[in-house]
């Protein structure tokens, strides 16, 4: 199977890695200077007792000149446009286009671009981070890569699955990564775009760690807030919760001493732009819509957008 992982940072260069590790062909495209850094060191991993190292087959924009298999579109929402138009070329009648992005805008621009056919659904779930020298660093084990047909209508209820998904599926866990088919993949978007936005809320919003919002006065009772009015959205959307996914968020935001905190308040911290159009702005306009209060989602929404206002200002 040819593979295309768009993007070489966090999340897909860590997979894409796997991958080449597992002896896959693995190309990925990047832009010149990561291009160049990778050229150098090669696409490392360190992290949790180990550090091992694979040399890349490196694409940059206007390089492609054939269809792959499948297409790992791991970029951020800021760069999709972008990013579509790079990766055309690589984008035949039998490839499989699997987004890593989070939120469910993206799944509208790509099937506009490449048709329903050819766009998986696709939920990531990794705790990585790239280091000062440019290296992937592992924080903890979890390596998940859940996906399926839009539709659902070939993910059938007794766990059958497309010939297609199937064949992914193989080559995913053959390298050591946890790819579970959902019987609903929109479903599995949504219930993790309702963990992103209320960690991103509940820490960019108070500007501090899980722990120290949850420390102080009236902090416990604020993630469990956030996660009800994102929990309704969804709902009112047709994808209601479980129980046991919102326990889990709520253990998450709610831990004392905890020092999480999710990527997009790392962005927003050392001053560079973040995804709040994208995973805010799209859900708060989804709640108008469906008529679902979000005082709290929405002041978040206008804390990211002066950040971003000023970034872009800058």
């Amino acid at each position: 199977m040819k593979i295309l992982v768009v993007g070489a940072g966090a999340t897909g260069g860590y997979f894409g890695a796997l991958l080449a590790r597992a002896g896959e062909d693995v190309t990925f495209l990047v832009r010149p200077a990561r291009a160049a850094a990778l050229r150098e060191r090669g696409l490392r991993v360190v992290g949790r007792d180990e550090e091992w190292t694979v040399e890349p087959r490196l694409v940059t924009a206007g390089e492609l000149r054939e269809p792959y298999d499948l297409v790992l579109l791991s970029v951020k929402s800021t760069g999709l446009d972008r990013a579509i138009e790079d990766v055309a070329p690589a984008v035949g009648p039998d490839t499989a286009v699997i987004p890593l992005l989070n939120g469910l805008a993206h799944i509208d621009a790509l099937n506009a671009r490449f048709g329903t056919g050819a766009v998986l659904g696709g939920v990531a779930k990794v705790v990585t981070t790239l280091d000062d020298a440019g290296d992937i660093r592992r924080l903890a084990p979890l390596a998940h890569l859940a996906f399926g047909e839009q539709s659902g209508e070939r993910e059938a209820r007794d766990g059958t699955v497309s010939a297609r998904v199937e064949r992914i599926r193989k080559v995913l866990e053959g390298a050591g990564i946890d790819a579970p088919v959902p019987a609903d993949v929109i479903t599995a978007m949504w219930h993790k775009w309702v963990f992103i936005t209320t960690f991103g809320a509940v820490t960019s919003l108070m500007r501090g760690t899980v722990g120290e919002v949850y420390d102080v006065e009236g902090g416990p009772a604020f993630g469990p807030a956030v996660l009800d009015e994102a929990s309704a959205i969804a709902a009112a959307a047709g994808h209601p919760v479980p129980e046991q996914e919102r326990a889990a968020t709520l253990a998450v935001v709610s831990a004392s001493g905890s020092p999480m905190v999710p990527s997009l308040y790392r962005d927003l911290v050392a001053g560079r732009p973040t995804e709040v159009e994208h995973l805010f702005g799209d859900l708060t306009a989804r709640a108008r819509a469906l008529g679902v209060p979000t005082p709290l989602l929405d002041l978040a929404t206008l804390h990211l957008r002066v950040h971003q206002r000023r970034v872009a200002g800058a």
